[in-house]
């Protein structure tokens, strides 16, 4: 175990790109709960403060030497977790909108060996919510195409908030994990090889204002495009011997 962590069994990370306005504050919040939780950021070649912020908050920090993508940043805590001990991970954003306190919801299910994957949900029960009409359609778009290509039936399918199993954030260490946009390409591709996937329900805050998302601009056009194609390509992977 890394020397500045206590001997927890889980690990809570967190990727980070220029988030110096928020990550203190994020980490803080984790604190505040009381949860026996080891907190990793993943700076993901920020140009700003987050990685000393993030730093004399308490956290650990790994930092990428330029960007790479919130894929390869998530991967980077998978690795980090395998390569330390790790018995369960929780994934959570850095910009405050994912709320610390239902990491305990997240990880109940794990640590029964109900699930290996749970999702912090917005949409598996009225939270209040609201989404934008072109992010709402989009949503209920890929939760179409999960259920096409014989994937499970998910709320929320690009929630960021996530619990994994030790066997789950293993397998995610594979080269098939995208260093950009993971979500139901690696949901479907987790189902087909066996992985139980539930979600829970959460409440988030909105986005903040402002805030430039992985799928702005250009991106508006090529993420649907680059999903189907990996989406079918996690389809067409042949399951594992015993995976179900």
């Amino acid at each position: 175990m890394h020397p500045h962590f206590k001997e927890s069994r889980s690990l809570l990370i967190i990727p980070a790109l220029n988030e110096e306005a928020s990550i203190g504050r994020v980490i803080d919040g984790v604190r505040a709960t009381g949860i026996d939780i080891d907190v990793l950021v993943i700076d993901d070649g920020s140009r700003d403060q987050t990685a000393e912020l993030a730093t004399k908050h308490g956290a650990l920090v790994v930092s990428h030497p330029f960007n790479l993508g919130y894929g390869a940043a998530i991967q980077t805590g998978y690795k980090f977790a395998v390569r330390h001990g790790y018995a369960e991970l929780v994934q959570m954003d850095a910009d405050g909108q994912h709320d610390p306190a239902y990491v305990p919801d997240l990880l109940e299910p794990i640590r029964a060996d109900e699930f290996d994957i749970v999702i912090g949900s917005r949409f598996v029960r009225e939270s209040g919510y609201e989404m934008g009409s072109a992010r709402s359609a989009g949503r209920v778009f890929f939760q179409r195409v999960l259920a096409f290509f014989g994937g499970p039936h998910i709320a929320d399918p690009t929630s960021g908030l996530q619990a994994l199993s030790r066997k789950a954030f293993e397998f995610c260490c594979s080269d098939f994990y995208p260093s950009d946009f993971p979500d139901i390409d690696v949901l479907l591709l987790l189902d087909r090889q066996g992985f139980r996937i539930h979600e829970v329900p959460v409440e988030m805050a909105p986005s903040p204002p402002g805030r430039k998302t992985m799928h702005a601009g250009l991106k508006t056009i090529y993420y649907p495009y680059k999903m189907l194609l990996s989406t079918f390509r996690s389809w067409r992977t042949p399951v594992s011997p015993g995976a179900r």
